[in-house]
This record gives C-alpha cells, structure tokens and sequence, in this order.
C-alpha cells in the first residue's frame, strides 16, 4: 500500500490517480499508523513553502516522516515535497525545512527570457544514477511548475538536473529517500515509468 501524506497541499488527486493506473493501492491519510504500515509514502506539495511546512508540523507529520526515514521505509517528496526536505527557502525566510538533504531553495531570477514560475515541459540530465531514474533517457523531458529551485550541498545525492536560467537539482536520493522538482504524475509515460521505479524499491 502506498500512503500519501494528506497536509492540506495540493495535487493530491493527480498524484493518487497515478498511482492508480499502476494498480496500487492508495490511502491519502495523516493517519501516523497507516502511514507508517505503509510499503511507500509520498509526499507530494503545491504551494508556499512556509504554509506547507506549517501544515506539516501542525498535523504532526514531521516526526512520522522522520520515522519513515529511520524504518527505511521508501519515501518519495515531490514539488514542495521535494522542498520541504532541504534546509529552508528564500520564499520563507526564517521557516525550517525538515534537513533532510542540506541545501536551500532559492527563487529564480526571471529576465532574459525567463518567466517565473517555470511552467511547462523540460529535460532532465542524468548525474549519479540512482534508483528512481532507472532506464530513464538523460534528456527525457517532464513537467515542472514552480517559482523556487534546490541546491543540494553534496552533489553525490543529485540524481539529474535541469537548466533553467541556471542549473538546478531535479531529483535527488539519499538512501530511500527520493525526491523530485518535476511532477511525474504529470509526465507521461516517463512519469509513469519513474513511479514504477519507486514502487519497486523495497
């Protein structure tokens, strides 16, 4: 069964039909006993970081997730999901990510041609491998819709990037847990194949 965590973010339904179409079992819940029973746990996310970080804590989902990571439970972040797990974001100062892969998010710049938010289609470049990326082209294109970006601190744990103005960090890994920039449940058929690769992680 895969849990996606329900913290009142959005593009919960688009990221639970995906999973569906695969024919998993799906449970949107804040329920800490579903969630930490659970095979996979995602952690998908629209929006303001500071409010969804606030929504984290509030339902007490950061000590769950923590859980989830120490039980090596596959995790998967995606968007703000992604965000949430680095140190913190130039969108809201002051307001503490979960750490979990040290960095910040900081917002493009804009100009030149450049609109913010990044809207659309764009390639991801293979870095390190990794499990989540697994047969998966370097150069395939995916969708992303956000204003921030990721910089992870240690490379070793990017999986691909993405040139966007400048050069970002589209998916990362550090041992279960997986994170992504792009939404693959809007992604196609390679979405679909990157979900595939997370659920079979065990």
């Amino acid at each position: 069964m895969i849990a996606i965590i329900d913290y009142d973010a959005g593009n919960v339904k688009s990221v639970e039909k995906a999973f569906l179409k695969l024919g998993k079992k799906v449970s949107v819940t804040r329920d800490p006993q579903v969630i930490l029973s659970a095979d996979h746990v995602v952690l998908p996310g629209v929006g303001n970081f500071g409010d969804a970080a606030g929504n984290l804590r509030r339902y007490g989902m950061e000590e769950v997730i923590r859980e989830v990571i120490e039980k090596q439970i596959p995790f998967l972040g995606i968007c703000v999901g992604m965000q949430l797990l680095y140190d913190g974001s130039e969108e809201s100062p002051g307001v503490k990510g979960l750490g979990i892969i040290h960095g910040e998010c900081r917002r493009f710049r804009g100009g030149d041609g450049f609109k913010v938010p990044q809207i659309g289609w764009n390639t991801i470049h293979m870095m390190n491998g990794g499990d989540l990326l697994k047969e998966i082209p370097s150069g395939s294109y995916v969708y992303f819709v956000h204003s921030y970006y990721c910089e992870a601190e240690n490379k070793n744990c990017v999986k691909a990037v993405t040139q966007y103005q400048n050069f970002f960090d589209a998916s990362v890994q550090k041992g279960k847990v997986y994170a992504t920039q792009f939404h693959p449940e809007k992604s196609g058929n390679i979405g679909l194949m990157i979900l595939r690769n997370f659920v079979a992680v065990r």
